[in-house]
């Protein structure tokens, strides 16, 4: 599990890497969140040596990783991910779902990833707007996370805005990674990714600011630069 696709290129096919000593049959399982394209080329040429390999990236944060319940998005050939199921990934994840062939898993980690980026913006919009008001950002939570509006990303990163910690558990930079080959992989596929792209610059701006090793509940903090007003502490 590396952090982006040149780290998998050089450790898989680079120098010394890992196709210079590995035996046929052997199965790669590549858990890094990278761009699709890239999970495509390593597993050509993974297969050019008998080597199986599957893309599993993961959902979930530390909190999940560390209790072993993980959402894994795998993809590969089906025969190879049913292999590996039950006595590899379902020791790390509370589930582990098929999404199709190479690269697939991946594309569904980047889908992953757009929601949470936008939900994370979203609410940090919708609680700036509470305070701008007078309200109290803690009791419009309250009110709010039972419907429509609650979310497994509000309720995980509106406590870390309220008060005002942004320790990392998935860094702003991680975080611009991942929208980068989001949005590489919508313009190669066509696909339109405004909101994307707009919480994207929110990103970079944090960066620049010099909160790209903040939690990425930090786009709390674009809010406030904006408006004067922070939601929390």
């Amino acid at each position: 599990m590396l952090p982006n696709s040149p780290h998998v290129r050089t450790v898989i096919l680079g120098p010394d890497g890992v196709l210079e000593g590995v035996k046929p049959g052997t199965i790669i399982i590549d858990m890094s969140s990278i761009a699709p394209a890239a999970s495509q080329e390593v597993e050509k040429a993974c297969a050019s040596k008998g080597v199986k390999m599957i893309d599993a990236p993961v959902s979930g944060g530390e909190p999940r990783a560390v209790d072993g319940t993980l959402s894994i998005m795998v993809g590969g050939d089906r025969a190879v991910f049913e292999q590996v199921r039950d006595d590899i990934l379902l020791k790390m994840g509370a589930t582990a779902v098929y999404c199709g062939g190479i690269g697939a898993g991946n594309t569904t980690k980047l889908a992953n990833q757009v929601i949470v980026a936008c939900n994370i913006a979203a609410a940090a919009e919708a609680f700036t707007l509470a305070k701008k008001a007078g309200v109290d950002p803690a009791l419009v939570f309250e009110a709010i996370k039972s419907g429509l509006a609650g979310s497994a990303v509000m309720n995980a990163k509106l406590p870390m805005m309220l008060a005002g910690d942004f320790k990392p558990g998935f860094k702003v930079d991680l975080h611009i990674k991942d929208l980068s080959n989001a949005l590489d992989t919508g313009h190669e596929t066509g696909s339109p990714l405004p909101l994307t792209a707009a919480v994207m610059e929110m990103l970079q701006t944090l960066r620049a600011d010099g909160m790209g090793g903040c939690d990425h509940s930090a786009l709390a903090n674009y809010y406030a630069k904006l408006s004067g007003e922070r939601i929390g502490l």
